[in-house]
C-alpha cells in the first residue's frame, strides 16, 4: 500500500545521491485500470442555418465553380473526413424551433423561400434541405443529429418526417420521398425534441416542457430496423432544477435517451464580451476559468441524473458548446463570424479533456459551430478555405474516439492571474482497441512552459511519438493570407526512463502523444 504514493515523487540524482523530491506536475497513468469507453460521439459538431454556416460554408450548389460533390464544398468535405467527424447535428439551433422541412424538399425551383428570423432576418431558398443533409452525413461516413421543432411546429409534422426519413413502409411519407429521389430510407441516430425551449424554442417552464415532450416522443416512430436516440431539450448551464424536473417522473424520463445542456464560455457577460482576436491575458484567463467551469457543470447535471438513474442509461448530450466573442469588425452581428486563436485551441482541449473523463455520462457533444459561425473549425471565403487552430485540436483528439479511458491522477501548478489561479494543466488518457495509449495535455499558461512528469502504472512501452500545437502569441491564428501560421508539429520534447515519462509542454500548448507497446 505505500507504492501508490510513492508514484508522486521523482528521483534525482544529486551528487552522485538519490534525492527524493516532489514533483510539481505529475500525471499518473494506470495503464491496466480501465474506465468506460469514451463515445466518438462526444467529438460531435453542429451545422445551423446561420450565415455562412451553411450556405457558403458546406453548400454551394450543383453549378458552383467551387469544386463540389451534389453541392457540397470539396475541400470541406475532405478536412471534415480527416478529422473523422462522428455525427453532425442540424438544422439548429434557434433556427429550429422555425424550421419545417417540407420547406425543404422537392425540386430546388420549387421550394418556398423563408425569412431567417433568428439569424440576420435573410431570406433562405431552402436549396438545402432533408435530402442535402443526409446526402452531407453519407459522404462524411457520420450519423445524422437531426433536431426537430417543437416551439412552432407540431406533433404530426415531427412524425411525419422522422417517417419520411427512416421508414421502409409504404405509406404518404414514404411515397413522398421516393417521389422526391430517395428509394431506401436513411438511418437516423440522434433526434432532438426540440431545442433551447426554455428560451428561443419558446420560453417555456420545465414542467410545460416535459408534458410536451412527452407527447412528442410518443409519436417519433423506429421503423425499419432505426432506433432512434431522443435526445429531450435539457437546461442552460446551471439550471439543474430543469434536470430535476426532467429526470425525477418515470413517466418522463421513460420518453427520452438523452439528455441536452448548453455552455457557452462569454467573458465578462453577454453585453460586454470581448474581441476573438484582439484580448489580454485577463481575457486568456477568464475565458479558461469558464472553460474549466464545464467540469462542475457536468458533474452538478450528472449528480442529478445519478439519482434516477443509477444504472447510467441515460446519457449526458452537450450538442453546444464553446467560446462566444464578438463579431469580427465589418460582418453582420447577426451572422457570428468570428476568428479562432490559440486560445480557442486550449479551450477544445480542456472540453474534450472533460468530456473524456465524463465518458461514464456524456454520451455525445457538438461543438458550436462548425463552419464560419463561433468557435468554428473551418472558415471559408469565397473558393478558400484555411483550418483553425480549433480544427488542429480535433485532429489531433480523434484518437481517442470509442477508445477506453484510463483512470489518471493530476497534481499540477496553479496558472496564477492577479489574486486568482486555475491549475495549469487539463489532461486525459485513453487506450483504444490495438492497445495504444494516448495522452492529451494543455497548458493553460500562456506564459511559461511546464515539465510534466508521467508516471505510467501496469505496462510498458517501447515507442513514443506525439504532436503539438503551439503558437508564438497567445492571439495568434490562421487567415486566408497566412492559412498554416498556427498548425501541429511533431512533439520531442519528452523523455522516458524506468517507466516514466518527462514531458516540456511550451507555454499555451496542446499535446498529444502515442505509447505503443
Amino acid at each position: 500500500m505505500l507504492l501508490f504514493p510513492l508514484l508522486f515523487l521523482v528521483v534525482f540524482q544529486i551528487s552522485g545521491q538519490k534525492e527524493i523530491v516532489p514533483s510539481v506536475n505529475q500525471l499518473v497513468i494506470i495503464a491496466n485500470n480501465t474506465g468506460p469507453v469514451i463515445s466518438k460521439d462526444i467529438y460531435g459538431h453542429f451545422s445551423e442555418h446561420l450565415g455562412a454556416c451553411i450556405y457558403g460554408g458546406l453548400w454551394v450548389g450543383t453549378d458552383s465553380k467551387i469544386p463540389n460533390t451534389f453541392g457540397i464544398r470539396n475541400d470541406v468535405l475532405f478536412a471534415l473526413r480527416e478529422m473523422k467527424i462522428p455525427n453532425l447535428r442540424w438544422p439548429g439551433g434557434c433556427f429550429a424551433d422555425t424550421y419545417h422541412w417540407k420547406d425543404g424538399i422537392g425540386p430546388q425551383e420549387k421550394r418556398a423561400s423563408i425569412v431567417n428570423t433568428n439569424w440576420g432576418n435573410v431570406t433562405e431558398d431552402n436549396s438545402f434541405g432533408t435530402h442535402e443533409f443526409m446526402k452531407l452525413t453519407e459522404l462524411l461516413g457520420c450519423d445524422a443529429y437531426i433536431n426537430g421543432n417543437v416551439g412552432s411546429g407540431s406533433v404530426k409534422e415531427m412524425a411525419e418526417w422522422v417517417e419520411y426519413l427512416t421508414s421502409g413502409n409504404e405509406s404518404p411519407m414514404t411515397k413522398l420521398r421516393k417521389e422526391n429521389g430517395r428509394e431506401k430510407p436513411w438511418k437516423v441516430k440522434y433526434f432532438a425534441i426540440g431545442n433551447e425551449n426554455w428560451g428561443c424554442g419558446g420560453n417555456m417552464t420545465a414542467e410545460f416542457y416535459a408534458n410536451n415532450m412527452r407527447q412528442y416522443s410518443t409519436f417519433l416512430g423506429d421503423y425499419s430496423g432505426n432506433n432512434l436516440y431522443k435526445v429531450a431539450c435539457g437546461p442552460s448551464d446551471w439550471n439543474f432544477g430543469w434536470t430535476e424536473t426532467l429526470m425525477k417522473d418515470e413517466g418522463t424520463r421513460d420518453r427520452f435517451q438523452g439528455l441536452s445542456i448548453h455552455y457557452y464560455s462569454i467573458v465578462d457577460g453577454w453585453g460586454y464580451m470581448g474581441s476573438a482576436t484582439k484580448f489580454n491575458e485577463r481575457e486568456w484567463f477568464e475565458t479558461m476559468r469558464m472553460n474549466l467551469q464545464m467540469e462542475d457543470i457536468v458533474k452538478g447535471h450528472a449528480a442529478i441524473m445519478d439519482r434516477y438513474d443509477p444504472q447510467k442509461k441515460k446519457g449526458l448530450v452537450v450538442d453546444e458548446w464553446g467560446n462566444w466573442f464578438k463579431v469580427e469588425p465589418g460582418t453582420n452581428p447577426g451572422f457570428l463570424y468570428q476568428q479562432n486563436t490559440m486560445r480557442d485551441a486550449v479551450t477544445a482541449a480542456i472540453h474534450l479533456n472533460i468530456f473524456n473523463h465524463h465518458a461514464d455520462r456524456v454520451k455525445s457533444a457538438n461543438i458550436a459551430q462548425m463552419i464560419n459561425v463561433l468557435q468554428s473549425v473551418i472558415l471559408t471565403k469565397d473558393d478558400k478555405m484555411i483550418l483553425t487552430p480549433t480544427y488542429h485540436v480535433f485532429r489531433m483528439f480523434r484518437v481517442h474516439q470509442d477508445a477506453t479511458l484510463l483512470k489518471t491522477d493530476l497534481k499540477c501548478e496553479d496558472y496564477v492571474y492577479g489574486d486568482k489561479k486555475l491549475p495549469s494543466i487539463s489532461a486525459s488518457a485513453s487506450v483504444d482497441k490495438e492497445g495504444k495509449v494516448h495522452i492529451s495535455l494543455a497548458n493553460l499558461n500562456p506564459n511559461k512552459s511546464v515539465v510534466v512528469t508521467c508516471p505510467v502504472i501496469g505496462e510498458s512501452y517501447s515507442k513514443i511519438t506525439g504532436e503539438v500545437l503551439t503558437a508564438p502569441e497567445m492571439n495568434s491564428f490562421n487567415s486566408f493570407e497566412n492559412p498554416d501560421f498556427v498548425k501541429p508539429a511533431a512533439f520531442t520534447g519528452f523523455s522516458s526512463k524506468n517507466g516514466i515519462l518527462t514531458i516540456t509542454m511550451p507555454s499555451k500548448s496542446v499535446v498529444v502523444l502515442e505509447l505503443t507497446k
